[in-house]
């Protein structure tokens, strides 16, 4: 199963891909760094900046690892709604592929199979994954 990421929910995409990846479906989610996440900006980054430890003083080298690129940000984002710690949850995450853009050697498999795509809601306060990855240090 091939999901645009773009314009859609981390929140309402995340829950999706999970419920599938754990009914044994690999997916494939293109445009991971287009996918917003609603509310306002300025929280969402510091909620982030929290996460990875940046504005603690705890040290950041002790503290979970939250990636700072869009793709590997949205998969650890998925892994979350997974239940990680067991074995049906670490098997369905291995089914998972998050890809910046579209890949060239997916181009001719979405011509044949549209990607799907889920309800967009209009947000009128969101971030993008790629503006929040940019604040959160990422330079791509």
């Amino acid at each position: 199963m091939i999901i645009d990421a773009e314009g859609n929910s981390v929140g309402r995409l995340g829950s999706f891909v999970a419920k599938n990846l754990l009914k044994g479906e690999k997916i494939i989610i293109i445009n991971a760094e287009k996918a917003i996440i609603s509310g306002n900006k300025q929280d969402i980054i510091k909620k982030y900046l929290v996460r990875r430890s940046l504005k603690q003083k705890a040290n950041p080298e002790h503290s979970p690892k939250w990636p700072r690129r869009p793709d590997l940000l949205l998969k650890r984002i998925i892994r979350g709604m997974l239940p990680y710690d067991k074995a049906k949850g670490r098997s369905a995450y291995k089914r998972l592929r998050v890809y910046l853009g579209i890949p060239k050697q997916l181009e001719e498999e979405i011509k044949k199979e549209k990607p799907i795509n889920l309800e967009k809601k209009e947000y009128k306060k969101y971030i993008t994954i790629l503006d929040l990855c940019k604040e959160l240090g990422w330079r791509g």
